[in-house]
């Protein structure tokens, strides 16, 4: 299993799936939903978990001058138990931090309760609207600061194991 960055029209089907899924939870005011375009932006760095040459799961973070947003994080139900969507996080994570990036943050909706216990569990916090992102109750907003040293640190946990 890689987690390697992937141009997102290579992973079509899946940006398809996770947008039906959204649209059964959430009215479309309420779906913010990057499309392929915007995730080729220059700030966009667009990443899969590739096994057997099959793209399984997806990921992206959009960078902005202090923080990026995690955007389109999706694991099918058939591959999920499995920590894909840690292992592309943390992707993601390392790559902010390569970026002097320290704050990571995310829009999820209340319906999505395994992926706010996800992000709960990797550190993420409740906390208010950001970018051009406005007020609803549909959406709720989380963030997590950066270890400068987070890549260090994952060193020293992996070789205490």
């Amino acid at each position: 299993m890689k987690i390697k960055r992937i141009d997102p029209k290579q992973a079509e089907n899946l940006i398809q799936e996770l947008d039906e899924y959204q649209s059964k939870l959430y009215p479309p005011d309420s779906c913010h939903l990057d499309s392929i375009e915007t995730l080729q932006n220059e700030n966009a760095y667009f990443y899969g978990a590739v096994e057997n040459e099959e793209i399984v799961a997806i990921g992206s973070v959009k960078i902005f001058s202090d923080y990026g947003e995690l955007k389109r994080i999706f694991v099918p139900p058939t591959q999920r138990r499995k920590g894909l969507a840690k292992k592309i996080i943390d992707k993601l994570e390392a790559l902010l931090i390569s970026k002097s990036i320290f704050l990571a943050k995310l829009e999820t909706g209340p319906y999505s309760k395994d992926a706010i216990g996800l992000y709960e569990k990797l550190g993420y916090l409740i906390c208010g609207k950001f970018g051009t992102y406005k007020d609803d109750p549909l959406s709720t907003f989380m963030e997590k600061k950066l270890e400068e040293n987070y890549n260090d640190k994952k060193e020293r946990d992996n070789t205490s194991l």
